[in-house]
């Protein structure tokens, strides 16, 4: 009896310490969120500053436009959304860091080899389709929709833009998250590949299909111009083909490895 009970105890010992340890991360993460949303907020007007950049590029520094809000909570809420977002921004490296923590232990060498580049490239990925979304999309896309404006002639009325901050912000945020979101495909499909789901050969099957399912997408996600559709659609499908070609490399390796413990073996 005393047996069972001192073995149902070992049991339970390391369960409760990954507990303690997950919680204890969970804890680290949520602090660092909290930091940087306090952060955010306080330097929310000037973030919301170079969000307008692409805007402002395009009307000039001095032409005298403005953004307007109709409802006396919006400016607060919106900054209030724009410090969530930065703070989940500047957060998920932190995050995959204390995720990675957390589980290289339990893993085998190799398993920790192939998986470290994964949780590497996921933020780099998501910082350059931001980057592509914010420095090129933007400017592209307000230039379009800003081309319907026109100026009045005698027996007509002006049509000017007045963008309501809040809109701009979703907007804008939409855009990032997108593209950023969008870029992390090779990362996801290489994850199929190791568990065995998908494989190289697969992938060059259906890459016509892919090839509809992309645009699709992209014009679900994107504003409703065929730039920013392209933008995007573009780029995935190059990622998409970089994907095969990852998961042709690791595929080989493998093969090579198993070879080498057959040859071993015999």
């Amino acid at each position: 009896m005393n047996t069972a009970a001192n073995t149902q105890n070992v049991d339970k010992a390391p369960l409760l310490t990954h507990l303690i340890e997950l919680r204890r991360r969970l804890l680290y993460c949520f602090a660092f969120f909290a930091l940087m949303f306090g952060v955010s907020y306080f330097f929310a007007e000037q973030i919301y500053q170079v969000l307008q950049q692409p805007l402002l590029q395009i009307f000039g520094p001095n032409s005298g436009r403005r953004m307007i809000y109709t409802g006396l909570h919006e400016a607060f809420f919106t900054y209030l959304k724009l410090a969530f977002f930065s703070a989940t921004f500047c957060t998920l490296p932190i995050a995959l860091i204390q995720v990675w923590k957390f589980i290289a232990p339990g893993m085998y060498q190799n398993e920790q080899k192939a998986l470290s580049p994964l949780f590497i490239a996921t933020p780099i990925l998501f910082v350059l389709g931001s980057a592509l979304a914010f420095y090129v999309v933007m400017p592209l896309a307000w230039e379009f929709f800003i081309s319907f404006e026109s100026l009045g002639q005698s027996d007509g009325i002006s049509v000017e833009l007045e963008a309501k901050m809040s809109e701009y912000l979703a907007l804008v945020i939409r855009l990032i998250l997108a593209f950023g979101l969008c870029f992390e495909l090779p990362v996801f499909l290489l994850v199929l590949a190791k568990a065995g789901v998908i494989d190289a050969d697969m992938l060059k099957e259906y890459r016509r299909h892919a090839i509809v399912v992309v645009f699709f997408i992209a014009a679900l996600i994107t504003p409703p111009d065929l730039i920013s559709q392209i933008a995007l659609g573009v780029p995935i499908l190059l990622l998409y083909e970089l994907s095969i070609i990852l998961i042709q490399r690791t595929q080989s390796d493998k093969e090579q490895t198993l070879r080498k413990q057959m040859d071993q073996s015999i």
